[in-house]
């Protein structure tokens, strides 16, 4: 891990910068996929699954038996640790449910806001390395809790053309209502134009390797919404002398063998804990079944010493973590400093791990310095808010005169007419 210590403001920047990826010969690979998919549909993700995931598909849907095949093969111990998540995160969001209000903003004039799910959206979950059936209740729940009429799921199979069971095992406890073998570009692809078997969807939400990434963000131009921009996982943990520094570096690490582009930070007011917890990532380092993927993502990772805790929030701030950890003695008065961030994990035994899995909360987060401007995905996201206004005769005679006013000074002669008729109407 690269060590600084008292940096300047002027080395802030890079200490805030994320690993770069060169993604001009990835978009034009994606859009080549993309294209195949939407003009030869399950023909072309049969050909890509066959030559990414190395499986000859004789049908994209995941059977009912496969599904049940899949509940017998997977552990009583780890269904009732999906269970407990899912009610944990279906708690969580169904506090977040939207209750519209009227209101009279001028006499005869009211409106209000009335909250409608997206019919159809889509859920890319990963299979590969670390299949993601977390991720499932992540975003499957939430969906259902909104209402979404129909919640398409698509992840990759192995060799031999099955799921991850426990991918299963959570989308039947969500309420998942379709599943298809498919993974990578195409899986997106299948979700944004729709096939023969799969359906277009109005939404896609889920995380991918820097492929989907680009995937999800070139539909997202003409064709279908996502859940937000995204790009490698990350951490950054805020400790003073109060930390326990084996914790600090089990979270740094936690984060470390998500990926080789991930990257993880420690910004300490404590010369000590900065040594103390570099020789403990070192020593768990090396009891990693992906020690090589922690070691690599460690290379773009930080360790920083500054001076008081007040500048290690200011640049925090900055950098804008997917997630945060505060690690320190007045944890919850520093939680109200922060500004940028997509999850806050307070105290000592809040890991980033209870966040992934089972506290309640969505792990669905913005990355790459989204933080600055975008949320986490919440029970807002399979919804739409819409609109409605309802005017009498004395609302009209209350804004009549002044949206005539407006719209002839924007020269718009059709609008003030729309109002002044209504107006003489009432003369």
């Amino acid at each position: 891990m690269n060590i600084k210590k008292y940096p300047t403001k002027d080395d802030w920047k890079e200490i805030t910068t994320r690993p770069h990826l060169d993604v001009s010969q990835l978009n034009a690979t994606v859009k080549n996929v993309l294209d195949d998919v939407r003009a030869n549909g399950d023909e072309a993700i049969r050909k890509y699954e066959e030559m990414f995931d190395k499986v000859k598909l004789d049908s994209l849907a995941v059977s009912e038996e496969e599904i049940e095949e899949a509940m017998r093969l997977t552990s009583d111990e780890l269904k009732n640790s999906i269970a407990i998540a899912h009610c944990n995160i279906a708690k969580f969001h169904n506090a977040q449910a939207f209750t519209g209000v009227k209101v009279e903003t001028i006499e005869g004039v009211t409106c209000w806001q009335k909250s409608v799910a997206i019919e159809r959206v889509g859920l890319y979950i990963p299979g590969g390395t670390a299949p993601l059936f977390s991720t499932v209740l992540m975003l499957a729940t939430p969906a259902k809790i909104a209402g979404c009429k129909e919640i398409v799921l698509c992840t990759p199979p192995n060799k031999e053309g099955k799921v991850n069971p426990a991918i299963l095992v959570a989308a039947r406890i969500a309420g998942v209502s379709k599943i298809f073998k498919a993974g990578g570009v195409q899986a997106i692809g299948a979700m944004a134009y729709g096939t023969e078997s799969v359906p277009k969807v109005y939404k896609v939400f889920g995380p991918g390797n820097q492929f989907v990434m680009a995937a999800k963000q070139q539909v997202s131009l003409h064709d279908v919404a996502i859940d937000m921009p995204a790009g490698p996982s990350e951490v950054c943990v805020v400790a003073d002398d109060s930390c326990n520094p084996s914790f600090v570096a089990a979270d740094l690490l936690s984060q470390a063998e998500h990926g080789t582009d991930s990257q993880v930070i420690l910004i300490t007011d404590s010369e000590t804990v900065l040594d103390k917890v570099k020789a403990e990532v070192d020593r768990q380092l090396a009891l990693l079944p992906r020690k090589e993927i922690a070691a690599k993502t460690l290379e773009n990772s930080q360790l920083v010493l500054m001076h008081d805790l007040d500048e290690a929030m200011e640049l925090c701030n900055a950098y804008a973590p997917e997630h945060l950890i505060l690690a320190t003695a007045d944890c919850d008065k520093l939680a109200e400093k922060v500004v940028n961030a997509g999850s806050v994990f307070i105290g000592n035994y809040a890991c980033e791990s209870a966040g992934d899995y089972a506290s309640g909360t969505n792990h669905t987060l913005p990355t790459h310095g989204y933080a600055l401007a975008y949320n986490g995905v919440n029970l807002d996201s399979f919804c739409r808010k819409i609109t409605y206004q309802k005017l009498t005769e004395q609302g009209v005679l209350s804004i009549g005169r002044a949206v005539v006013i407006m719209a002839e000074n924007e020269q718009l002669e059709a609008h003030a007419n729309a109002m002044r008729l209504r107006l003489d109407s009432l003369k």
